[in-house]
């Protein structure tokens, strides 16, 4: 299959749409597909060499006001219809919903080649987090306009698909996540490092892995902090990741660490050196950190929906609280800091719950989902041996 993705975010930019992407793009290259990623060129970043598993085309982008960390991808209709007139792809894979992205469904329409979208990221939702909620509608329904033109949208979550469908979302299809079990591990835990948070050997250390904005619930998460502190004063709390809000955070929490951003590959430290992860956002489409913190054995709690209702089951794999409800959130944080054979119990069994949740699984699916809309269909003796068990 010759593959297009269009994306306005990719390795080595820090973030789920550009983690996920950057794994699916380099294991359908590895499986023989011939796959171009189109995303805006970052003179900023060391994008690297040549892949083995996939060409990176750059397009014209600008920075998000107030967000440089990513770029917002520039219509290219012209360009999209030209390259693609010349070297015709099997289909079009819109990744996000940007300019870049509806002016590469709209190319592909007009030459004929089958589109496919995902959704990531709940725009929508961000608008009370950034003081523009009138807007929500609007953003709904732009998102909506844009994977409806599609012939298939894949969301993260069973849920998620429903909820679409229910606001006009159509052709709605699980694409879900994997977690890369050899990289996010117990064995990774540094005593070094965690010498230099301040952490003795049995001091439990809070750890958040993530993009420092609005939309992350940062109030709830150090009020949870502050609960977990006031309970064991041997809490320790490090934040790892880059954002707007970081300076501010810096200044009101300076007994806390600030990690700042760091590869994929030594993140996986980070996590197996702390004890527990709290997820107190309410915006995400999955939450892949949250997996990434199971699979490296931390004790969790999170609010019931998306990753978490999928892996958490409350009081064996971690802690999980209803949605709208803090207070329990917090006092589920609480236990996480007082309770350490708690901790311990639920860290090992987190591990196990995410053990076969492997990137392959979820890519076999994918790369089947991918080829029917193209119109492939690959005798069974050639089926992919992953897909075939998925």
């Amino acid at each position: 299959m010759k593959l297009a993705i269009v994306t306005e975010t990719f390795p080595p930019e820090i973030n789920g749409v550009a983690m996920t992407f950057g794994v699916i793009a380099g294991e359908l290259g590895r499986r023989g597909h011939s796959v171009a990623v189109y995303r805006p060129w970052r003179p900023d970043l060391h994008l690297g060499g040549p892949s083995p598993e996939f060409r990176q085309v750059p397009m014209r982008g600008i920075p998000i006001p107030g967000y440089p960390l990513l770029r917002l991808g520039l219509p290219a209709g012209r360009q999209f219809r030209r390259q693609w007139t010349l070297d015709r792809p099997d289909l079009v894979h819109v990744a996000t919903e940007g300019p870049l992205g509806l002016s590469a469904i709209r190319a592909a329409r007009a030459l004929g080649v089958p589109t496919t979208s995902s959704y990531h990221t709940n725009f929508h939702a961000y608008t009370q987090h950034y003081g523009v909620s009138p807007f929500r509608g609007v953003a709904l329904r732009w998102l909506r306009h844009v994977h409806n033109m599609t012939r298939r949208t894949f969301a993260p979550t069973s849920d998620m698909c429903r909820e679409l469908e229910r606001e006009g979302f159509t052709h709605l299809s699980v694409l879900s996540r994997g977690v890369d079990t050899r990289q996010f591990r117990p064995e990774r835990r540094s005593q070094a490092l965690r010498a230099e948070w301040g952490a003795g050997p049995g001091d439990p250390v809070v750890i958040h892995v993530g993009r420092m904005a609005a939309e992350k619930n940062y109030p709830l998460l150090f009020r949870t902090y502050s609960a977990m502190k006031a309970a064991n004063p041997a809490c320790r709390f490090v934040l790892a990741g880059e954002g707007p809000l970081k300076p501010s955070l810096m200044r009101a929490h300076p007994d806390c660490v600030f990690a700042g951003f760091f590869s994929r590959e030594e993140i996986g430290r980070y996590y197996a050196s702390a004890d527990i992860y709290v997820h107190a956002s309410l915006t995400e489409t999955f939450g892949n950190v949250l997996t990434e913190a199971m699979a490296s054995g931390l004790a969790a709690a999170g609010f019931d929906y998306a990753a978490a209702r999928i892996f958490v089951r409350d009081g064996e794999t971690g802690l999980s609280a209803p949605c709208g409800e803090p207070e329990m959130l917090v006092a589920a944080a609480v236990r996480l800091a007082t309770e350490p054979a708690l901790r311990a119990r639920l860290g090992a069994a987190a591990r196990r719950a995410v053990e076969a949740q492997s990137w392959e699984k979820v890519i076999g699916r994918f790369e089947g989902d991918l080829e029917r809309e193209a119109g492939i269909v690959r005798p069974a003796a050639e089926a992919s041996p992953i897909l075939a068990q998925a």
